[in-house]
């Protein structure tokens, strides 16, 4: 191949850092700018002015980003990019160490345990030591591996983590220390190494053995790394070693786009690369190929107010564009119909779904939405998250309310009595043939006679269920008394996140709100698009957490939610560093779109345990020059909110048979139901908060109907209590 022509192929910024090949580099890419082209254009540089590959290392965060980059290399100046040594940190380490493990007190022979293998040795070791059993509310495996790895990550102490991430968990710190302990002592003791070991011993190694540290600097004589605003403490430290000797060292980043520091990156390294590496040559990459200058003036405002940065301003190199728009909705509800109406247009001016993204900062703020795109038939694909249904104890509560409508349902019925402590397989298979044999289950549930000890249990269960069945309450307050049945059991079993895990259940209630019986609002749930094939998202809407979609880009953007409660976090709101990273969140967010930006404020949300709550436009948003926005607002008719909305009361502070009697105060304080004076003739189309829909079939007396529900049969009802509404 001949020489290249790199002045003709790259901008003068590309060009310059390109070019400098000597001495330590900082790339300031901004979004957009062409980061992956410079890197692979800089590899290709150094091989055409004579630099063996096998001297050049390339440290990435993911291999298909390294090989993507030596790939386009390859294609400017041939094979010899395939002696370039790419990778990521993790991966050139184990290789190292496999090199050097005498010095780290390994055997040669070591073994590298896998997320699965750490769980299972956290399991053993929490058994051995007696602070695990079927009793226990000692963190899981899972946990257990999640907050060790933070706290080599973190690069601090089990009590610091605690306190910042799992405060729930304090209440088991010695138990977790000596756990630690011990984990440590049987990695050691069996030549074992963990994922995060191998950047702690490689750093060791190299701090240790200067020799190892010249051998480094004399084989890699140029190092390259990308992304370094996601580098942790351990990463840029290893950088600065393996430099010995030379400091040729490029570091290509965005201080803007920092935002994993809950996975240990550390915002400071890109900031502190400069005197890390004295001398160093910031070059700015400013031109920005993907979006236009409209959407860039709101981008360029968002970061403005960052308190540390390196100051930049993207240019668009594009012509053209339009204004973000800004849309504010009256909540949640009117929020999800205005981006689900907005999609449908797009379809209909021939954009394919899969060019259109809906980004949002928590799985849960997607739910309301989920549920309309569903009701629209749009198919699309999640990232970042759980799908509402998709979560453990999501469908253990649906199994709750399924069991209400048909308690015949035997995997609804199994999964909700597993949740019972002491009752498994056998006893269920009892219970279930007894209610086989009765003309009213719930009511036989309520009665099943046995000396167990989940016997009270599963009585009261079916108690209230069957109290519920013919109450006179709607399906808001009817699955308020279900949450509360339901709550203790969910902290025992998912006693590591269960206030994550009462706030989607409260989602789930807001959502709940909208519908007028089960069994509608069950079936909307489950009008979820089929599964995508492995890897094949074509022709799919994506809706993805933000964090899920740094690094791509669509045509159309969604940001939803923005809104004060909802964006920032609420727990970043009183710690800067947080609330800093939560505006770089956003600023990614608002870099992924090419053409068409959309800003989403609702002026109600629904807080947890509060019901619906005003609100006001995110703080971020604040931020940007209302007139760099086309406002869009709401024309239809604001619905009446219940500001008085019933607080959740929580049953482990009251005996369980408060439970029961709430159902029955509920139907005492609404008194007889009035539509008793309503005339229920054969063929009236009525609805049920429990059945849904349904027709009467004939009238007994004056009390009491005949209804054949379309889900659930022929049910006898009594008008005094059954909350029956004509349609």
């Amino acid at each position: 191949m001949g020489d290249i022509d790199f002045s003709r192929l790259l901008n003068p910024e590309q060009l310059e850092a390109v070019s400098t090949t000597d001495g330590p580099v900082l790339v300031i890419a901004g979004a957009g700018s062409g980061k992956t082209r410079t890197l692979a254009f800089r590899v290709a540089r150094l091989i055409q002015d004579g630099v063996p590959g096998d001297q050049i290392l390339l440290l990435t965060f993911t291999r298909k980003a390294a090989q993507t980059m030596l790939e386009r290399a390859a294609e400017l100046v041939g094979n010899e990019c395939r002696n370039v040594a790419g990778g990521t940190f993790h991966g050139f380490a184990h290789k190292m160490l496999r090199r050097y493990a005498h010095l780290a007190g390994l055997p040669n022979n070591f073994t590298i345990m896998d997320r699965g293998d750490v769980q299972d040795l956290f399991h053993l070791l929490s058994r051995q030591l007696g602070l695990a059993g079927t009793s226990s509310r000692f963190p899981k495996k899972g946990t257990l591996a999640s907050l060790h790895s933070k706290v080599v990550n973190w690069n601090t102490n089990l009590d610091k983590v605690l306190e910042k991430a799992y405060p729930h968990l304090i209440i088991h710190r010695d138990g977790i220390h000596a756990l630690f302990d011990a984990y440590r002592n049987y990695k050691r003791n069996h030549g074992l190494v963990d994922y995060d070991d191998l950047l702690l011993l490689w750093k060791s190694i190299l701090e240790q053995n200067p020799h190892v540290q010249e051998s480094m600097g004399q084989q890699y004589t140029y190092i390259m790394v990308d992304e370094y605003q996601d580098t942790n403490r351990f990463q840029a430290q290893i950088t600065r070693l393996m430099a010995c000797g030379h400091d040729n060292v490029m570091a290509v980043g965005d201080d803007a786009q920092s935002i994993y520091s809950f996975r240990g990156a550390d915002f400071k390294n890109i900031l502190e690369f400069p005197n890390l590496f004295p001398g160093c040559r910031i070059i700015k990459l400013e031109r920005n190929y993907r979006t236009t200058q409209p959407n860039l003036d709101c981008t360029n405002a968002i970061i403005a107010s960052a308190k540390e940065k390196f100051a930049k301003r993207l240019v668009a190199v594009r012509k053209g564009g339009t204004p973000p728009v800004l849309f504010m909705a009256k909540d949640e509800e009117d929020q999800a119909k205005f981006v689900a109406s907005r999609i449908a247009e797009f379809r209909e001016k021939g954009k394919d779904f899969s060019e259109i993204a809906v980004l949002f900062r928590a799985a849960f703020h997607s739910f309301r939405l989920e549920a309309e795109l569903a009701k629209m038939s749009v198919p699309f694909v999640k990232r970042g998250g759980l799908k509402l249904v998709e979560s453990a104890h999501i469908k253990d509560f649906l199994a709750l309310v399924k069991v209400m409508i048909n308690p015949m349902d035997r995997l609804s019925l199994n999964r909700t009595l597993l949740l019972i402590e002491g009752l498994g397989p056998k006893g269920i298979d009892k219970i279930f043939s007894s209610l086989l044999k009765a003309d009213e289950p719930l009511l036989a549930l309520a009665e099943y006679k046995t000396r167990a000890k989940w016997g009270p249990v599963v009585r009261e269960l079916g108690s209230i269920l069957y109290k519920l069945q013919n109450a006179s309450i709607g399906l808001k307050d009817l699955m308020k008394v279900l949450i509360s049945w339901y709550r203790p059991f969910m902290e025992r079993v998912y006693a590591d996140d269960y206030p994550k895990r009462q706030q989607e259940l409260d989602q789930l209630l807001a959502l709940a709100s909208d519908y007028e019986d089960a069994v509608s609002f069950l079936s909307d749930i489950a009008l979820d698009p089929p599964e995508p094939e492995e890897n094949d998202d074509g022709g799919k809407l994506i809706l993805s957490t933000i964090h899920s979609a740094k690094g791509l880009e669509w045509d159309t953007v969604f940001l939803l939610s923005l809104a004060e409660g909802r964006f920032p976090s609420p727990q970043s709101v009183h710690n800067s560093s947080e609330l800093e990273e939560e505006r770089r969140l956003f600023y990614v967010a608002a870099t992924r779109a090419k053409n068409n930006l959309f800003f989403c404020c609702p002026a109600f949300i629904n807080v947890s345990g509060a019901g619906m709550m005003p609100t006001k436009p995110s703080r971020f948003l604040d931020e940007i020059p209302q007139e760099l926005l086309k406002k869009w607002r709401s024309i239809e008719k604001r619905r009446t909110l219940d500001h008085n909305s019933t607080k959740f009361v929580s049953p482990s502070a009251l005996p369980k048979n408060r439970l029961i009697h709430n159902v029955e105060k509920h139907a005492q304080e609404r008194g007889p139901n009035s539509d008793t004076t309503t005339s229920y003739e054969a063929g009236t189309r009525v609805r049920h908060p429990v059945f849904g829909p349904g027709v009467v079939v004939k009238a007994l007396g004056s009390k009491k109907v005949v209804v054949n529900f379309q889900a659930v049969g022929e049910k006898t009802l009594h008008l005094e209590y059954a909350k029956l509404s004509v349609l």
